[in-house]
């Protein structure tokens, strides 16, 4: 935020980009009520959700796991290690975009629009379960990313993986309804986009019940418990520049 011009034009860039991704959203709805029992209005929550998420992704997850990796390959990691704090926690707050709170304000405009539009606004239940599900959500896109990074102990370079991560979680923007087959699958169990995005706006639309969102909030714990294990057991293969 020190360099003031940088700061007010990535905020210009990211409310351009929130609005550039609701042109595909406005092509498949043009000439249909819905998709995949999914109205304009409905989908456009789904958005929000995803540009929320999108948010806290590229403002406090990415910038501070992505640093990791040159750490990693250059043998620096030590500078980390050898402070008195958990090493994960240092990694993962190393470094925040701050401008990135644009996507929020973007997404929670789509949510006034959507529910205007609607006629209605949710209930104060419906937006607490949906808060805790955003809050199972971040989680489940920290530990997918903790993944990413600790792939980074095994293999020299991780660009290309963590790209096609970011190319894979573009798919959240629309409703898990929408695909089909194997695809529903993956994006609901091996990279888990309908926890993160669908299952909020079914909350916040009222159509999620108790105990899918229970399920849900499960999922995201066990989720981050694995990629705490897989992250001890990766940092143990690590050498140092002085080793």
């Amino acid at each position: 935020m020190q360099y003031r011009v940088e700061f007010l034009v990535q905020g210009a860039l990211a409310i351009f980009w929130a609005a550039w991704s609701l042109v595909p959203l406005l092509v498949v709805y043009a000439n249909r009520p819905g998709v995949a029992g999914w109205t304009f209005e409905e989908a456009l929550v789904v958005m929000g959700w995803f540009t929320v998420v999108k948010g806290f992704l590229e403002g406090a997850v990415s910038p501070s796991l992505t640093s990791v990796v040159e750490h990693i390959r250059q043998g620096t990691l030590d500078f980390l290690l050898l402070k008195p704090a958990d090493a994960q926690f240092l990694v993962s707050t190393a470094k925040f975009e701050p401008w990135r709170v644009v996507d929020v304000g973007a997404g929670i405009a789509m949510f006034a629009v959507a529910f205007r539009r609607m006629g209605r606004w949710p209930s104060g239940g419906e937006v607490a379960a949906a808060l805790l599900l955003l809050a199972g959500a971040i989680l489940i896109l920290y530990a997918l990313w903790i993944l990413v990074i600790s792939a980074a102990f095994y293999v020299v370079k991780i660009d290309n993986l963590s790209y096609l991560f970011l190319s894979i979680f573009d798919a959240g923007r629309w409703p898990v309804s929408v695909f089909r087959g194997p695809l529903r699958l993956v994006f609901t169990f091996v990279v888990p986009l309908a926890l993160m995005t669908t299952y909020p706006a079914l909350a916040l639309l009222g159509r999620l019940d108790a105990f899918r969102g229970a399920e849900a909030l499960a999922f995201a714990l066990v989720f981050a418990a694995a990629a705490r294990a897989v992250w001890v057991r990766s940092i143990a293969r690590y050498t140092s520049a002085s080793s």
